[in-house]
């Protein structure tokens, strides 16, 4: 039976239960100990977490809107809208409205915030692969087409909108 038939899924077995559960469980605990891996490193060069995304984000992708932001980092409209305003007030990141549509607000890094990203991405993409020393690139590789995977079919049973760049 399938649900495209118009009937409900069979109920998920014990065994998909348990894997499903401690795949979570494996997922958020890596999550936590590559944070800490990269943690320290980034609050001794005066960053959150979240202020890097930010800055990282614009490093490789140039100027975006704001919401484009909040999308790629996976946070909330109001924390983008305060961590934008923190690293405007650093002078780290400038907003820029649209030329053409003056709703539209761009993001965009500072002569600043470019030397500050261009010193602390070689040590954080360092601490990274430190962090992830115990498994193979096949591994690494492998990990990184499942995890993309498992994120497009959860997004798509949320009905999230789904990008080129997903």
């Amino acid at each position: 039976m399938t649900a495209k038939a118009g009937r409900q899924p069979a109920p998920a077995s014990d065994g998909d239960r348990a894997a499903t559960l401690q795949l979570i469980i494996a997922l958020g605990r890596a999550l936590q100990a590559l944070e800490r891996a990269v943690g320290r490193h980034l609050s001794q060069s005066g960053l959150s977490l979240t202020e890097f995304a930010v800055l990282e984000v614009l490093y490789h992708k140039g100027a975006l809107r704001l919401g484009e932001i909040r999308d790629r980092i996976l946070v909330t409209g109001a924390s983008t809208t305060y961590v934008v305003k923190k690293l405007e007030d650093r002078g780290l990141m400038r907003r820029r409205t649209c030329a053409q549509d003056s709703r539209v607000v761009f993001g965009e890094l500072t002569a600043k915030g470019r030397a500050l990203i261009d010193d602390v991405f070689p040590a954080h993409v360092e601490r990274l692969q430190q962090a992830m020393a115990g498994l193979s690139v096949s591994q690494k590789r492998e990990a990184s087409r499942l995890l993309r995977a498992l994120s497009l079919h959860a997004r798509r049973a949320t009905g999230e909108r789904i990008t080129e760049d997903d």
